[in-house]
């Protein structure tokens, strides 16, 4: 078995000496999309072992036409790095965390990156941490708004939009959800529209399909409550981002805070939400696709991603 390693493991306890007990290990973290494509024609590696958030391309039939790939692995829930279709019309297996719904029931990190993103909008955080580095001592500009007794809005009631809820448990606020396809058993299921206008908050905790693709445009948010604040730790692909901007810049929205942006593989520096977010004035914070990125989460992860080359 030869197994191309493309994202970081050595830092995770024990993950780099199991993956090698498998078989062959070539470790390339840092490889890129050319490089890929010559290294898996050079090694005719069998397996590709990843994981989300390193690589700034797609595993594609650019890269996968003429190799020996098998099966990707990749220590994720998100499969947006990868052309499943591709995959499926040339019999390349894709094996993922979404195959173990107890272990990723048991991964909160997005959702309390969720919770900290509206934080640091509430409490203009990044902008008085930044004062404070140039050495000022005033609280004045950075007057916020506190959790309890707002009403918070959480879009899509799959695994992370109940783990969002949970988090909400005992701050006293009102908590709605709006899912057409599921059941919601700890907030009050509402309609979208009303979800908008009443709440001060909005969690987008839903996945990218035809339906939701671009959901997030001009006439959603005319709907959502004036000065309230919009959180995305799902997909970039969910919102307009120049739609966004606007608000913003006209008031309505009083924040944006995501973890993602429309295209993550392309030049950021190209990207107008991220250039509008360099004035502090705006009140938009972007982390770069953190979410599951935690010392626990990772662990987790990545030994389960592992531990599926046993027997093979």
């Amino acid at each position: 078995m030869k197994i191309l390693c493309i994202t970081p493991i050595k830092h995770i306890d024990g993950v780099y000496k199991k993956l090698q007990s498998y078989g062959e290990l070539i470790y390339e973290p840092k490889i890129d999309k050319d490089e890929l494509k010559n290294l898996l024609n050079q090694t005719n590696a069998d397996y590709l072992f990843t994981g989300p958030g390193k690589q700034n391309f797609i595993l594609d039939e650019e890269v996968l036409k003429d190799s020996n790939v098998k099966v990707i692995n990749t220590a994720s829930t998100g499969l947006n790095h990868i052309d499943l279709n591709y995959c499926k019309e040339n019999n390349i297996d894709v094996w993922s965390l979404k195959e173990d719904y107890e272990l990723i029931n048991d991964l909160p990190s997005t959702s309390e990156l969720a919770f900290g993103l509206m934080m640091s909008l509430m409490r203009k955080i990044p902008q008085s941490f930044d004062s404070v580095k140039d050495g000022n001592w005033d609280y004045e500009p950075f007057v916020g708004h506190q959790i309890k007794g707002k009403t918070i809005g959480v879009i899509g009631y799959g695994r992370l939009g109940k783990i969002m809820c949970d988090l909400f448990y005992g701050w006293g606020v009102k908590l709605l959800a709006s899912d057409p396809y599921e059941r919601i058993t700890t907030a009050r299921g509402v309609p979208l529209d009303e979800l908008l206008e009443k709440s001060d908050v909005v969690f987008l905790h839903t996945h990218v399909t035809d339906e939701t693709r671009g959901m997030v445009d001009e006439e959603f948010i005319s709907y959502m409550k004036q000065g309230s604040y919009l959180i995305n730790t799902a997909r970039g692909e969910l919102v307009d981002e120049v739609a966004i901007i606007e608000s913003i810049k006209v008031g309505h929205l009083k924040g944006y805070g995501t973890d993602v942006i429309k295209d993550e593989f392309g030049d950021i520096q190209n990207s107008k939400l991220v250039e509008f977010s360099m004035n502090p004035n705006n009140n938009v914070v972007i982390t770069p696709h953190i979410g599951g990125m935690t010392i626990e989460g990772s662990t987790k992860a990545y030994h389960w991603a592992v531990n599926k080359f046993e027997g093979k």
